[in-house]
């Protein structure tokens, strides 16, 4: 597997009153009126914590701890995207000096509309440009910028890795959110890599939990296994996924690490937790004082896959020392 390192910048310099009275509070003059910071996500608290802490991380390593020097409102979507706009409103009537959109384009848009001084800092699968939220990676202008990795072109390489391990599954199907704006670009990438194997997909589709419930309800009989998409809502269900798949006795694939800690076969994408960890250092470098439109938007290029082993012996499938030695982490 080839291994590039991240690109990291780091931004601007000017700044601002409210992040002179964060540098104050850095140095312990005002610990209990730090800034308000918000955190804006797509999915739930209960499943997307490990994401939140890695974002405190992130800030902390920048100079800002919760509780000391800096405060930190969340608003969770639970899977429903169409209450983003509203929790994003909310944030800015809290006074926030900067907001966390994190987990897809819907929530960083959510932010942006919501307003156009308030500081956002994103984290999406997809290409910022396309979807309005800055104007070039290095300059995104306006008050916005963020983290980001391509999504769209993940789907056929999580294809021919499922060949490659699973062979036998023919017929595969694709679990989409199409809320998601990446979904159509990345199905078709996964439907091309299908096509060129020779396998057949299906497509089922899935918002939430119940939907989701209904779409395996679907596949049942009909497809040999299911990849997951590049997806906040699925990340977040991911247990119930799995749960699904070993129940149909089919294998599973998904886009990031948490999906085979959570008992999957397999998932091959980005750092999350990196991405996450890199938006809580951006918002740090704005409470210094840096401006978002100065601060080039950074991109994830290191993809890694990891194994569950115990998944590939419970689907009885056998794991070749070639596959092996291109596994990033074996789940035990």
């Amino acid at each position: 597997m080839k291994r590039r390192d991240f690109i990291t910048v780091l931004g601007g310099l000017a700044a601002s009153s409210w992040s002179r009275s964060a540098k104050l509070q850095i140095s312990g003059t005002s610990a209990t009126n730090g800034p308000l910071v918000g955190f804006l996500n797509a999915a739930s608290p209960a499943t997307y914590r490990f994401n939140a802490d890695a974002f405190r991380q992130g800030l902390a390593e920048a100079g800002f701890v919760e509780g000391r020097n800096v405060r930190i409102e969340e608003r969770w979507a639970n899977g429903d995207y169409q209450r983003l706009a509203t929790l994003a409103a909310e944030l800015v009537s809290k006074g926030v000096v900067a907001i966390a959109a994190t987990g897809d384009v819907v929530s960083a848009r959510a932010a942006k509309q919501a307003s156009a001084t308030v500081p956002v800092v994103f984290t999406i699968g997809g290409d910022p440009v396309r979807y309005g939220l800055v104007s070039s990676f290095n300059r995104p202008g306006a008050n916005i910028t963020g983290i980001t990795f391509v999504s769209t072109v993940l789907g056929a390489k999580r294809v021919q890795l499922l060949h490659d391990l699973a062979p036998k599954s023919r017929r595969i199907a694709l679990l989409m959110n199409p809320d998601n704006a990446n979904a159509a670009a990345e199905q078709s990438d996964a439907q091309a890599g299908a096509k060129k194997l020779g396998h057949e997909t299906l497509v089922v589709e899935a918002r939430n939990a119940d939907e989701i419930d209904a779409a395996f309800a679907r596949l049942t009989g009909n497809a040999d296994a299911v990849i997951a998409a590049t997806d906040p809502v699925m990340l977040d269900r991911r247990e119930q996924i799995v749960a699904l798949a070993d129940r149909h006795g089919l294998p599973a694939v998904s886009f990031t690490r948490p999906f085979a800690l959570a008992g999957g076969l397999m998932s091959y994408g980005p750092d999350i937790g990196w991405m996450y960890r890199q938006a809580g250092g951006y918002v740090g470098q704005i409470l210094k004082g840096a401006k978002p439109a100065e601060m080039p938007v950074m991109q994830s290029t290191r993809f890694e896959l990891v194994l569950n082993l115990r998944a590939a012996r419970r689907l009885g499938l056998a794991v070749s020392p070639a596959f092996l030695a291109s596994v990033d982490e074996v789940i035990e």
